[in-house]
């Protein structure tokens, strides 16, 4: 078996899609709102609108140039089981606003879970032959690109957290209580947590805590050389390997 050959046979079943998207809209329909959210200090409109026009020059670049990728990804996951090449999830935008992500699917169409709670692990079996390769090497995370153009999200920023995201077992914002003040910045692709090592599942509290003080930290401490060192110590890791599964 290949890494473009699924672990199952079974074709995709278009009544799943119906099933999934009323799972979908059952489980983020009644999720508590933020509160409120503290202004950014220093934090000027003009390093704002800069580094909106960035995210707009590059993702638009890095779209038209990855084009023969994503139509080459497509096939290939259309062959591996007939279902649908993207995966969306409800998470987590500006100021709380809820916002619809875009990943190429890497899982089993009847394992995909819009909801967010089930967190993916090593070894996940849900996680297709041809996932398996995408999520390694991070290239799933690649149509957050088309997130970007529209505006739901920035290269850089706070990691995009599905709304009931866990920690250790717990909703997010129960476990830190200060969980909301990263929504006061764009989310981003990638962000200091993630180049800090805080990726993945978070089984325990001081994980949890540890990957919030890292966004709370970019978005107090905002600027665009910060943005350049987190895109470049990205793009280190990716070529080292990645630290994708």
């Amino acid at each position: 078996m290949n890494a473009f050959t699924s672990k199952t046979s079974s074709r995709f079943d278009p009544s799943q899609r119906q099933d999934k998207t009323r799972t979908l809209v059952v489980a983020n329909s009644n999720i508590r709102q933020p509160d409120s959210f503290f202004d950014v200090e220093g934090t000027t409109a003009l390093r704002l609108a800069a580094k909106r026009l960035i995210d707009i020059v590059i993702s638009a670049s890095a779209l038209l140039v990855l084009a023969p990728l994503f139509l080459a990804i497509a096939l290939f996951i259309k062959f591996d089981d007939g279902g649908p090449v993207f995966f969306r999830q409800i998470r987590w935008g500006l100021n709380g606003r809820k916002i619809t992500v875009f990943k190429f699917r890497s899982m089993h169409t009847d394992a995909c879970d819009p909801s967010g709670v089930q967190q993916t692990i090593k070894g996940d079996s849900r996680v297709t032959g041809i996932g398996a390769l995408l999520r390694r090497t991070n290239i799933d995370e690649l149509p957050q690109l088309l997130n970007v153009l529209k505006g739901d999200m920035s290269l850089v920023g706070p990691r995009c957290h599905a709304i009931n995201m866990r920690a250790a077992g717990r909703l997010y914002e129960e476990l830190v209580p200060n969980y909301h003040h990263r929504h006061i910045m764009r989310p981003g692709i990638t962000g200091l947590a993630q180049t800090r090592g805080w990726r993945g599942p978070t089984a325990r509290p001081l994980q949890a805590r540890a990957r919030i003080a890292c966004d709370i930290y970019y978005v107090r401490n905002f600027s665009l050389l910060l943005d350049f060192k987190i895109l470049l110590k990205t793009l280190v890791i990716e070529l080292r390997g990645g630290t994708g599964f």
